[in-house]
């Protein structure tokens, strides 16, 4: 499984020495992870991702172009239009659903042409960081083949809760591991100890 690091804004370089799989950078004014200024030189085998929410694609296309983007995170009400538009930059395309105790997986269905990875994180407040989980037995359901990537509330108490997720098939394409919230010291300044631990256990 692999490591997504969202919600970066301050010790960018300090994260990126783990050496995550991926780092998620907010583009979205109401988030207090709002990312402004310039993303630091990182690792290629690090891939920076930007996270928007119903934003206007000449926006988004202009932060591909500004910070070298290599993937896009879509967590608002994005059609697949809006998603097929974006694809045709070459990046890698990321929709996000949110889950609480139940979900509809037919409005998936349009979306799979046009993205290349599904991620679901917890039905909250904000689109995004609100800290706790949801009941991932929803996925046992998962009709798709499309890879997905896991969110919502995940920090070093739920490893456990991972270990056994890896074991069912609900996790068969489950191909990353969301973090953000529950690794931070304050908004966008993240707990490097705690991630080290993690991302260790992860992948042991």
């Amino acid at each position: 499984m692999k490591l997504k690091v969202c919600g970066m804004k301050y010790n960018i370089n300090e994260v990126a020495q783990l050496q995550p799989d991926f780092l998620g950078f907010i583009f979205y004014r109401n988030s207090p992870r709002d990312f402004e200024g310039k993303i630091p030189e990182l690792s290629k085998t690090i891939k920076k991702v930007g996270v928007f929410v119903d934003e206007k694609v000449e926006m988004i296309v202009g932060k591909i172009e500004v910070h070298d983007l290599d993937a896009i995170q879509l967590h608002g009400h994005e059609t697949p239009e809006v998603c097929r538009l974006l694809k045709s930059t070459g990046k890698d395309i990321i929709k996000v659903f949110s889950i609480k105790d139940e979900f509809d997986f037919r409005v998936l269905q349009p979306y799979e042409d046009v993205i290349d990875y599904f991620l679901f994180d917890t039905k909250g407040k904000s689109p995004g960081g609100n800290g706790y989980t949801f009941n991932w037995n929803v996925l046992k359901d998962y009709p798709s083949t499309k890879p997905y990537i896991l969110s919502g509330g995940i920090g070093l108490d739920e490893l456990e809760q991972l270990k056994a997720f890896k074991d069912c098939s609900a996790s068969n394409y489950c191909y990353a591991v969301d973090v953000n919230s529950r690794f931070e010291i304050k908004p966008g300044l993240k707990d490097i100890d705690e991630l080290e631990k993690f991302k260790h256990e992860l992948q042991h």
